[in-house]
C-alpha cells in the first residue's frame, strides 16, 4: 500500500493543530485502499472556507463548493494543490447539474450521505503516528454505507437512492459507466437500472462536462467495454447515436464482426497498445459512416466511400462534443485516410509523398496505428503484416523529401516578383503546380528549374492556373547508400 504523502499529512495535522476536523476522503482513500497511487487528494473538514484561508498560508478559493485549493510547494503535480472542503449538503437540483445551493453539514456522516457512489463514500483518519513527534496509533476507515464491500467485490453502487442520486446530479449516469471501465468493477443492479431510467436527463448535462468524462472512458483500460454500457443502458444515443448506427450491421467477407463490435475491438487494441486518445478516438470511429454507405448484403456487400462519409461524421461529432479544434482535425484526418492503398510492388514513391501531404509527416505513425486497428478489428491474424512494414520504412525514406509547399525552393514572394503580381489565388495556384511536380520528383525541387517553372506559369491565365492547381490537388492518394539500407533492417524489410 502506498504511504500517504508528507505534504498531505501536513494539511491534515494544521488542521487539526487548530482544532479542526479533518479526513481524506473521496476517490483517494479508494485508490488508497486498492494500492494504487491517487491522482490528486481531498481533506473533508468542519472548516468554513475563510477559517481554512486563515489556516494555511498560500491558498485560492475561486469556485462555488466551499473547496479551498492549498498550495503546498510540492513539484509533483498530484501534490502541489491538496484540496480543502468543508463538510457540506446539497439541496434540490432543479436543473439536474448544479444544487439551487450548497448548504455546509454539521458533521462528516452528512457529508457523506451525499456523495454519488459507495466506494467513493469512505472516509480516513490520518494516523497520528504520521504526525512529528506523536505517539503511535492506528488510523481508521470511516465506512457508512459498506464501501468497503463493494470496493472488495468490484461493484459500483449508488448511496442511497440510485434514482435520487441522479436525479441530482445526471452527470453520475456517465461517471458510473466510466468507474465500471476504468476499475473493471461491474455496476449493481439496482443502480444499473436507474442509469436506463434517467438516460434521458443527460440532455440537461452541458456538451463539455459530458466531453469530459467520455474522455476519461475512452482513455480507461476498459473504453470498450464501457462503451458496450453506454450501449446497453441507453445512454449513449443521448449524445452519440451516431455510433449506435453500426449496431447489427453485417459487413463483408473481409470481416467476421459486424460494424458495431468491429469499432470496439479496433477501440480495444488502441487500449492494449496504450495508443494515445486521438488514436483511441479514431480507432472507435473510423467505420462509423459505413452503416449510411452500405450497398447490398452478405459477403459482397460494399461500403464505398465511407471514409469520407466517416471523417465528416467524426468532425459533426467532435465539434457537437465540444472537443478543442486540433483534435477535431487529426482524427478525422485520420479517418478519412485510413484506407491508403499500398501495395509494395504497385506503389511510387510520388504517391506516398502524396499522402504525407495530405497528412502531414508528424501524423503518419498514428495513420499506420489506427489502420493497424482496423485490422485487428477485422479478425485477422496479423496486426503488421510486410507490406505495412515496409510502408513504414518507405515513410521514412521520404521524409528528407519535399512534401509541402513550405518546402520548396521559391516562396509566395518569388512568385510575386516574378509575375509581378500582388498577393491573391495565383500565387496559391501556382505553388501548388509547383508542389506537384516536386511530389513526382523530388530533383526539381531546385530555384533554378522552379524560378523558370513560374517564369513560364505567369503567362497563363486564371482559369488555366486554376484547373492546374484543381488537376493537382485532386490526384489520387494511392500508395505507391548505406542509410537506406539501415532503414530497411529497422523495419525488417528487404
Amino acid at each position: 500500500m502506498h504511504k500517504i504523502p508528507k505534504e498531505v499529512i501536513d494539511v491534515v495535522q494544521k488542521l487539526r493543530e487548530n482544532n479542526f476536523e479533518a479526513y481524506l476522503v473521496g476517490g483517494c482513500v479508494r485508490d488508497f485502499l486498492r494500492a494504487k497511487k491517487p491522482k490528486d487528494w481531498d481533506v473533508t473538514t468542519n472548516a468554513k472556507p475563510e477559517e481554512i484561508q486563515k489556516v494555511f498560508e498560500d491558498t485560492f478559493y475561486e469556485n462555488q463548493y466551499g473547496t479551498v485549493g492549498v498550495k503546498t510547494g510540492a513539484k509533483e503535480e498530484s501534490l502541489a494543490v491538496v484540496e480543502v472542503t468543508p463538510y457540506r449538503v446539497e439541496a434540490k437540483y432543479s436543473d439536474k447539474r448544479h444544487p439551487d445551493k450548497i448548504e455546509f453539514a454539521k458533521d462528516l456522516q452528512e457529508d457523506l450521505g451525499r456523495r454519488d457512489f459507495t466506494i467513493n463514500a469512505l472516509a480516513l483518519e490520518v494516523p497520528k503516528s504520521d504526525f512529528k513527534g506523536a505517539p503511535k496509533s492506528d488510523f481508521g476507515i470511516i465506512d457508512l454505507v459498506d464501501g468497503q464491500k463493494d470496493l472488495k467485490n468490484k461493484v459500483i453502487r449508488a448511496v442511497g437512492d440510485p434514482e435520487e442520486r441522479f436525479r441530482e446530479d445526471a452527470l453520475r449516469l456517465l461517471r458510473a459507466v466510466r468507474f465500471a471501465a476504468e476499475l473493471g468493477f461491474k455496476i449493481e443492479k439496482r443502480t444499473l437500472e436507474a442509469v436506463k431510467n434517467n438516460a434521458g436527463l443527460l440532455r440537461f448535462i452541458s456538451k463539455e462536462r459530458i466531453r469530459d468524462e467520455f474522455v476519461k472512458l475512452i482513455a480507461s483500460a476498459g473504453a470498450a467495454s464501457g462503451i458496450e454500457i453506454l450501449r446497453e443502458s441507453g445512454l449513449l444515443k443521448e449524445f452519440l447515436p451516431e455510433l449506435l448506427e453500426g449496431w447489427g450491421v453485417g459487413q463483408n467477407l473481409h470481416h467476421i464482426y459486424t460494424v458495431w463490435e468491429h469499432n470496439l475491438k479496433s477501440l480495444e487494441h488502441a487500449v492494449k497498445e496504450d495508443w494515445p486518445l486521438d488514436v483511441r478516438m479514431a480507432a472507435l470511429l473510423h467505420d462509423v459512416g459505413k452503416p449510411r454507405v452500405k450497398r447490398g448484403e452478405g459477403k459482397f456487400s460494399t461500403f464505398y466511400g465511407h471514409d469520407v462519409v466517416g471523417a465528416k461524421m467524426s468532425d459533426q461529432i467532435l465539434s457537437r462534443l465540444r472537443f478543442p479544434k486540433e483534435f477535431i482535425e487529426k482524427v478525422s484526418k485520420l479517418i478519412r485516410y485510413h484506407l491508403f492503398y499500398y501495395n509494395v510492388d504497385e506503389v511510387t514513391e510520388s504517391s506516398v509523398r502524396r499522402l504525407i501531404a495530405k497528412v502531414g509527416i508528424e501524423d503518419m505513425e498514428d495513420l499506420i496505428r489506427v489502420r493497424i486497428c482496423d485490422r485487428i478489428g477485422s479478425g485477422v491474424p496479423k496486426a503488421e503484416p510486410y507490406k505495412l512494414r515496409h510502408f513504414r520504412f518507405i515513410v521514412e525514406k521520404l521524409q528528407r523529401d519535399p512534401i509541402s509547399v513550405g518546402m520548396l525552393k521559391v516562396r509566395g514572394e518569388d512568385v510575386m516578383k516574378t509575375c509581378e503580381i500582388e498577393p491573391g489565388p495565383r500565387v496559391g495556384w501556382i505553388l501548388s503546380i509547383l508542389l506537384d511536380e516536386v511530389l513526382d520528383d523530388p530533383k526539381k525541387n531546385t530555384k533554378k528549374y522552379l524560378e523558370e517553372k513560374v517564369a513560364w506559369l505567369c503567362l497563363l491565365s486564371d482559369k488555366e492556373l486554376k484547373d492546374l492547381s484543381k488537376k493537382a490537388a485532386e490526384k489520387k492518394v494511392s500508395l505507391e547508400s548505406d542509410e537506406i539500407e539501415e532503414i530497411k533492417k529497422k523495419h525488417y524489410v528487404k
